[in-house]
């Protein structure tokens, strides 16, 4: 449960896809002047060196935003937040979820981001300080449990696992359901990794059945190397912010073109 590392990941098709949707929905629900919980459940370290011999190891990052930013122009919320983190650390770093929501959110806002992992913690709690910033070494469905429903009442829940234990694709939307029933006003955010075994698809058809107005946006892309298994993103949000699926479908139609 601990091993995974996402430093090989960072900045790769997977993050773009679900950075950017995040990134929309924290401008979005910014615009009104009323203070906003963000809680992270699977933070990692929060920021990543795509120059570093991890990245540069798997690749991922060379096919995805060192590839694909110009998909995005100056007005984007997702390439505010990076030029903002490349502004503070150099041309080749890259944004985790929680330095998004860090450059898009506000002094008022609180966050609370979860990371399990006692290294990947510890990089997290040097990267991420700020005073409206509590960071927890903790499972992170427990603390959105735990917190649910969080003050303020208005925010964002991303739930971001690794996806290592098969289980999650039973116990998580059991959680998803348990935090919904408590704070029924949070935008819920769930990203999956699309697999050549579809192990996911009787999850999504699970979370479909139990919130039939949530957007189920997925994208498909080219696996980064020969044998590796993931072959697009998804991302399952209750209670979507209006407009989201039309963003989405943008997205779309820059993934169809890879």
């Amino acid at each position: 449960m601990l091993s995974y590392q996402h430093s090989f990941h960072a900045g790769n098709l997977a993050d773009v896809h679900k950075h950017a949707l995040l990134a929309w929905v924290l401008d979005y629900l910014t615009r009104k002047d009323k203070p906003l919980s963000y809680i992270e459940s699977h933070a990692g370290r929060g920021l990543y060196d795509l120059s570093d011999a991890d990245a540069t190891k798997t690749g991922e990052a060379a096919q995805g935003i060192l590839k694909i930013a110009g998909w995005f122009g100056a007005d984007s919320p997702y390439l505010r937040a990076l030029d903002q983190t490349r502004a503070a650390h150099g041309a080749q770093a890259y944004p985790g979820s929680p330095l998004i929501a860090q450059a898009l959110l506000r002094d008022t806002d609180r966050l609370h981001l979860a990371e399990l992992h006692p290294g990947e913690h510890a990089e997290l709690r040097k990267n991420c300080r700020a005073k409206n910033t509590k960071i927890h070494q903790q499972d992170g469905l427990e603390l959105a449990q735990s917190l649910a429903p969080p003050d303020p009442r208005r925010g964002v829940l991303l739930i971001d696992p690794p996806w290592e234990i098969k289980s999650d694709y039973q116990s998580i939307p059991k959680a998803l359901q348990q935090i919904h029933r408590r704070w029924n006003v949070g935008v819920l955010i769930l990203w999956y990794p699309i697999l050549s075994d579809k192990r996911h698809a009787g999850m999504v058809e699970v979370l479909k059945t139990s919130f039939p107005e949530a957007l189920c946006h997925e994208v498909a892309f080219p696996p980064a190397r020969k044998g590796h298994g993931m072959i697009g993103s998804g991302m399952f949000v209750i209670n979507p912010p209006w407009g989201l699926d039309d963003y989405a479908a943008s997205l779309t139609q820059n993934f169809n073109q890879l």
